[in-house]
């Protein structure tokens, strides 16, 4: 935990908060070894980041005076289309995405996800908000993302797609394409990665009526969960 996020909850008065979340007190008194006084670093979901300085320390919570003047990190200037992952790699992802910047994820039906994943817990709201915000805390930015849910490939493809991608270059990642994956751009990207195993075919050529270039990074094929961070740290 890089930084301690605060939500609206927590302010006592414009420049005052209470922290009362059973991880981050145990985070605070534990890790960081905190106590009267102590300088944190903080920051206001979608909001600034800044400094709060702890005024008084009881068993169930904590207060700070803070100061939030720091704007957070950039975002990358990327959507991100995936096939919805196994409902044990949402965990990972949902973070590492938060961490790396990305604002715009959505999560989408494919031939190869098993239509029990849509059932998983794992795509209920305050989960998917709570693992967000792990991810941000790690990457000391404040700015939640916002996690899209679609349950049909097609008409999500043709109908919605389109206007989700609009001035960006489009991008699908797929191992089986002569096109090598470009690096270090500075426009606006919109990247679709399939689940495990891929799109098949039928989905890929959809995906390039509406604009998608297939390319891939190398002989090597990946899980989703390492070529999400592959694909973002060679793009950006």
């Amino acid at each position: 935990m890089n930084v301690i996020l605060l939500s609206p909850h927590d302010l006592t008065a414009e420049n005052r908060a209470c922290i009362k979340n059973p991880r981050q007190l145990e985070h605070i008194k534990h890790v960081h070894g905190a106590v009267v006084g102590d300088q944190l670093k903080v920051g206001l979901i979608n909001g600034n980041l800044g400094t709060g300085i702890i005024t008084q320390f009881d068993d169930d919570a904590i207060y700070l005076d803070i100061d939030l003047q720091q704007t957070p990190p950039a975002t990358l200037p990327l959507t991100l289309v995936l096939g919805l992952p196994r409902p044990k790699m949402m965990r990972r992802i949902l973070q590492t995405i938060a961490t790396l910047g990305v604002k715009q994820l959505h999560l989408i039906n494919s031939y190869r996800v098993e239509k029990s994943y849509w059932q998983t817990p794992f795509l209920e709201a305050d989960y998917i908000r709570d693992q967000l915000i792990l991810g941000l805390e790690q990457g000391c930015d404040t700015r939640l993302p916002e996690v899209h849910l679609h349950k049909r490939f097609k008409p999500f493809v043709e109908d919605e797609l389109p206007a989700i991608a609009g001035d960006t270059r489009a991008l699908v990642a797929h191992p089986y394409t002569e096109v090598e994956c470009p690096f270090q751009i500075d426009y606006p990207l919109t990247l679709a990665v399939g689940p495990e195993g891929g799109f098949i075919p039928y989905e890929i050529d959809l995906l390039g009526k509406c604009g998608f270039e297939a390319v891939h990074v190398g002989e090597r094929i990946m899980r989703v969960e390492t070529a999400i961070p592959y694909l973002l740290g060679r793009l950006f």
